[in-house]
Parts: structure tokens; C-alpha cells; sequence
């Protein structure tokens, strides 16, 4: 049958309105723990610091190992120098830091037998990074090719 009434439009079919389709919900990622803070490493303190609280009890056990006990260590700021002396004074050795840090040129000298030191060495020059065990070693073995600290 046909619309009684031409006016009124044909029906339109009704078109379902678009569901919106829920975003799959994420799994929850674990999270990750960022990794402790590493500490800066002990030679990266300022030099004052490294050297007395550092250097000077692991050189003394250094030198204990070799019989070599009762050592005065100084650290002499204005100078930027570490003073090593034993036996009463009869040895004495003088590490220079020339620009107050690790990483800047070294110098070393010794003397026995109350004389003044009278020969200033290079001092680690050809290392890259300087540790607190390479300083040690350093100080040991140029104290042992001096022959202070073992006769050989």
C-alpha cells in the first residue's frame, strides 16, 4: 500500500550507532628497578681525603709486609706532597701531586740518612688511571729499587 501521506519522507531504517570497541587494556609491565646509584670510585675524592683515608692505612699495611713499621705519613697540602719517613728518620721519601689531583703529573724523591733528597723522579707516568693499589705498589717497588726498603 502506497503512503497515504506524500509529505511524510519514506522511514529511514535506523542504523545502529557505532559501538566504540574498549582499547584492549594494557598488561601491566613489571617495573624496572633502575640500578642502585654506583658509588664514585674512592680516587675520584678530593685528593686530601683519598690520600689520608685511603692511601695511608693501605701503604702502611704495604710496608708492614716488608717488615717496615712505625712509618710517619704527612700529607703536606701546601705542597700537594705525601712524606714518608721510618727508622727514625734515617728514610724518608716525598711523593708530589704537582697539579692536586690523581690524575696529574707525579713526582717522587728519597733520601737517607738525613740528607736532603737529591734526585726528583717522574712518577707513574705511563698509567692511564691511577688506583689506590697502583699508587701503593708504585711507592713499594720504587722504594724496593732504591734499596730502602729491601736489600737485593
Amino acid at each position: 500500500m502506497a503512503d497515504p501521506n506524500p509529505s511524510t519522507p519514506p522511514e529511514q531504517e535506523a542504523t545502529p550507532e557505532p559501538v566504540a570497541e574498549e582499547a584492549p587494556t594494557p598488561k601491566p609491565t613489571p617495573e624496572k628497578k633502575a640500578p642502585p646509584a654506583k658509588a664514585p670510585p674512592i680516587e675520584a675524592k678530593p685528593l686530601p681525603v683519598f690520600i689520608e683515608e685511603h692511601f695511608f692505612p693501605a701503604l702502611r699495611q704495604a710496608l708492614a709486609n716488608v717488615n717496615i713499621t712505625n712509618v710517619s705519613l704527612v700529607w703536606v697540602p701546601e705542597l700537594n706532597q705525601v712524606r714518608g719517613a721510618w727508622a727514625e728518620g734515617k728514610h724518608e721519601f716525598i711523593i708530589t701531586f704537582t697539579q692536586g689531583d690523581l690524575k696529574g703529573l707525579k713526582t717522587f724523591a728519597y733520601s737517607s740518612y738525613g740528607a736532603p733528597p737529591s734526585t726528583l723522579e717522574s712518577f707513574m707516568i705511563d698509567e692511564r688511571k691511577v688506583t689506590l693499589e697502583l699508587l701503593v705498589f708504585y711507592t713499594v717497588q720504587r722504594l724496593t729499587a732504591q734499596k730502602i726498603l729491601v736489600l737485593n
